[in-house]
Parts: C-alpha cells; sequence; structure tokens
C-alpha cells in the first residue's frame, strides 16, 4: 500500500521539472493521484476501514486544492497533467 522511495523518485523524475524536483505542484499531483489509486484499491477489499477512507477524502481534497491552483497558474501544464494522469474534474 505504500509507495517506496524508488517509486516516488520515479514519480518525480517522470513528472517534475527536473529529475530532483518534488515542490511543483505537478510532480505532487502525480503523487497524490498515485497514492489515491492505492488506497482506492485497499478500500475495495477492506470496505469497513474507515480511517483509511477519511485519509482518502483528505488526500482528494489536497490533490483537488493543487489542480485549481496549476489550472489558475498555468492552464496548458494543467490539461497536459489531466491528460497523462487520467483525472478530470
Amino acid at each position: 500500500m505504500n509507495i517506496t522511495s524508488e517509486e516516488k523518485k520515479e514519480i518525480f523524475k517522470k513528472y517534475g521539472k527536473t529529475g530532483e524536483d518534488t515542490g511543483s505542484p505537478e510532480a505532487q499531483i502525480a503523487l497524490f493521484t498515485e497514492r489515491i489509486n492505492r488506497l482506492t484499491e485497499h478500500l475495495k477489499d477492506h470496505k469497513q476501514d474507515h480511517s483509511t477512507r477519511l485519509g482518502l477524502l483528505r488526500l482528494v481534497g489536497k490533490r483537488r486544492k493543487l489542480l485549481n491552483y496549476l489550472m489558475r497558474k498555468d492552464i496548458k501544464a494543467y490539461r497536459k497533467l489531466i491528460q497523462e494522469l487520467g483525472i478530470r474534474k
């Protein structure tokens, strides 16, 4: 369920502005999306895990805020990112 450091580095390399960029909105949104996908799979098997469900809702909220920020600042990057990640509003 957890993301290993190698997987994080791979995500940051793919979506960050540079290979070591961990702070850009694109990299953070990609990391949140990966975590959300893993938590969703976990909740399919463990339907009564309410604390994980709450954590999932918080992650979705954080991702939504970052997506709104990115949409305001750079609409082209926003459109490219949601198309690559397969998420939509």
